[in-house]
């Protein structure tokens, strides 16, 4: 079933790492105009764009940087413009990676570690609920205990931004716990992002995609 959201043009950033084509057609039930490609025009034109990511933190940000996505990203959030990253695609966005006892710089978006996650049994695959905060847009409309699919082995484990401007939205940040409690998901301005897939996980994540298109 198609919901229904006006056609928004979506880039799926194609990197080399994520299911850009379980991504596009999780889109495309929004009703999203989606196209999968690295050019750096159609990218910087788009209504959203949104940058997956599947695999090593140190990988990623090597093909990220290839691509010019890196870039891409900085001057579309400078702009204000729409930008959702998934699973690895949003560890990307914090500071710095920690696997296997290297360092890697990410495009520190936001501060925080990317760690291995706390718990008996690594990696976390499986459905897992969420606790967003009441005001969330990427959650309305959906249940407090709705259902989302994760397979990751890191996670950031604490958030330190803070917001002292009152006339700048706090970031928005939901959390998971698999063992510690681990950030699963951020709203901040023009930058949203999810550890789990949304596009993995039924019609809560079909919602939870319509709710970001409908802010393009």
């Amino acid at each position: 079933m198609e919901l229904s959201t006006a056609a928004k043009k979506v880039v799926v950033f194609d990197y080399g790492f994520g299911n850009v084509r379980s991504a596009e057609r999780a889109l495309a039930r929004t009703g999203a105009d989606v196209e999968i490609t690295r050019d750096y025009d159609r990218a910087m034109n788009a209504d959203g764009l949104l940058v997956p990511g599947v695999g090593a933190f140190a990988a990623c940000m090597k093909g990220l940087k290839e691509a010019r996505g890196d870039w891409i990203i900085d001057r579309r959030l400078s702009g204000g413009r729409p930008v959702m990253g998934i699973c690895v695609g949003m560890q990307i966005l914090f500071a710095r990676g920690i696997e296997h006892g290297e360092e890697t710089e990410g495009l520190d978006e936001w501060p925080g570690s990317v760690e291995p996650l706390q718990a008996d049994i690594v990696p976390h695959m499986g459905w897992n609920t969420v606790d967003a905060p009441t005001d969330s847009e990427l959650f309305a409309g959906l249940d407090a205990d709705a259902r989302f699919y994760f397979v990751h082995s890191y996670a950031v484990h604490d958030w330190s931004l803070e917001t002292h401007n009152a006339a700048i939205r706090a970031p928005r940040v939901t959390w998971s716990t698999h063992g510690k409690p681990f950030v699963a998901a951020v709203e901040n301005g023009a930058l949203w992002a999810t550890q789990f897939h949304p596009e993995k996980s039924g019609d809560a994540g079909a919602q939870l995609l319509n709710n970001w298109i409908g802010t393009l």
